[in-house]
């Protein structure tokens, strides 16, 4: 099935790879992700994903042909490398992409590489378990501000309508030393930090107004910017996703966590059609 109405862009965080074996509360929204998006809007005919963990020095469009899930990271439960997501490429849409991208002076790269990081298929996972929705990795460069972000989700705003969901992913507050403490990954349930707490309810607030001056902003406006996020590449995703959503249309959050007392798990979507997928994701489970 296509989609019928415009999709909204998201955000999703997907936190430590350990959701992948332990879903929590995300986990559990994410499940709920999938079927009210297809109820909603139709299936999507392929996802353009945006990742924090594949990164260029120029965007790069993976148009391969298939994906697998790739183990990007050490250090965790070695169950988490049997674990598959094998979906489906979309080497056509990459050549859309690039064209709208080029329009807007963007020079994006496209190659025949593909490979799902675990931003992307632990959260896929979740949401569209069998891997029947072809899935379109966009690596992007951290180097640029959160307004260059913006501008690169603008460029792509039209996906909306060509039944593409724009999914960037990340994680809503991010400082692996207050994640690590000792040397020791804090327990999942351990309560939320004050600093992350400040942080993630100043972001909501913001969103809810539209503040873009101060959303784009964030690390001199936002309480404990630059503790939650050291480096911001796990947050970039977020205004990449709310440019393809628009300055105009609401920004909403549509989950609200944190696991191991300091990654925030938030979810948002942007755009015209944000409200109606917030409303889809209140009603009881078909």
């Amino acid at each position: 099935m296509t989609a019928h109405l415009p999709l909204p862009s998201l955000f999703v965080s997907h936190g430590s790879p350990m959701i992948a074996l332990e879903p929590g509360q995300a986990g559990a929204f994410l499940r709920r992700l999938g079927p009210a998006i297809d109820a909603t809007f139709g299936r999507p005919r392929a996802i353009l994903g945006l990742s924090a963990h594949s990164l260029a020095r120029a965007p790069v469009l993976l148009a391969a042909e298939r994906h697998a899930a790739v183990y990007d990271f050490g250090g965790f439960d070695p169950r988490l490398r049997t674990l598959r997501y094998d979906a489906a490429g979309a080497p056509a849409l990459a050549v859309r992409v690039q064209a709208l991208l080029a329009e807007a002076g963007v020079t994006a790269h496209r190659v025949d590489d593909g490979g799902l990081d675990h931003g992307l298929w632990t959260p896929l996972r979740y949401a569209w378990p069998d891997a029947d929705v072809p899935v379109l990795p966009l690596a992007w460069p951290t180097a640029q501000t959160p307004e260059q972000q913006f501008a690169l989700g603008q460029a792509m705003a039209s996906l909306a309508n060509e039944g593409v969901l724009v999914f960037g992913t990340g994680s809503m507050t991010h400082n692996l030393g207050r994640v690590f403490g000792g040397g020791r990954m804090v327990a999942a349930d351990q309560p939320e930090i004050a600093e992350s707490a400040a942080f993630r309810h100043w972001f909501a607030e913001r969103s809810a107004e539209r503040d873009w001056p101060a959303l784009l902003a964030y690390r001199t406006r936002a309480p404990h910017a630059v503790d939650m996020h050291p480096t911001d590449e796990h947050l970039l995703p977020w205004f990449i996703a709310a440019g393809a959503g628009g300055r105009d249309a609401p920004a909403l959050r549509l989950h609200d966590s944190v696991t191991h007392g300091a990654l925030g798990m938030d979810a948002y979507a942007f755009g015209p059609s944000a409200a109606r997928l917030a409303d889809a994701l209140t009603q009881p489970a078909r």
